[in-house]
């Protein structure tokens, strides 16, 4: 004779390893590996260029490594960027200080083209 509870600890115990396997399978949190290019068509050099999550503020070392993105179409590549969620944050620094930001999404490679159209952020 099968007993009740044997049944319900049965189906319990298979519902757990169901959702245990299932979970990475149905987590949008994946990461990818992305390549962005950075392009500098303004007049002002890029010093730093740091990375951060997408919406956030904590950001990563430099990742230029003391390089400089040279204005007037100095370019600069960053491949392997892990990029998982909403994107990657990348956060460019003048010689003063002052900072340009984008967003690149996890869907693919991207390029950003910093120009004199953007104001910087000098704190101000």
């Amino acid at each position: 004779m099968v007993n009740s509870k044997n049944i319900f600890r049965f189906v319990a115990f298979i519902a757990i390893v169901f959702t245990l396997l299932a979970a990475p399978l149905l987590s949008g949190a994946q990461t990818q590996a992305i390549s962005i290019t950075v392009v500098n068509n303004s007049g002002r050099a890029i010093h730093h260029l740091y990375l951060a999550a997408a919406g956030q503020n904590n950001w990563g070392p430099d990742q230029l490594n003391g390089a400089t993105i040279s204005s007037g179409g100095g370019s600069y590549t960053l491949s392997n960027v892990s990029c998982g969620g909403a994107g990657v944050k990348v956060i460019g620094e003048d010689q003063n200080g002052c900072f340009v930001t984008h967003t690149s999404s996890c869907a693919g490679n991207d390029s950003w083209t910093i120009t004199d159209d953007v104001a910087p952020d000098c704190g101000n």
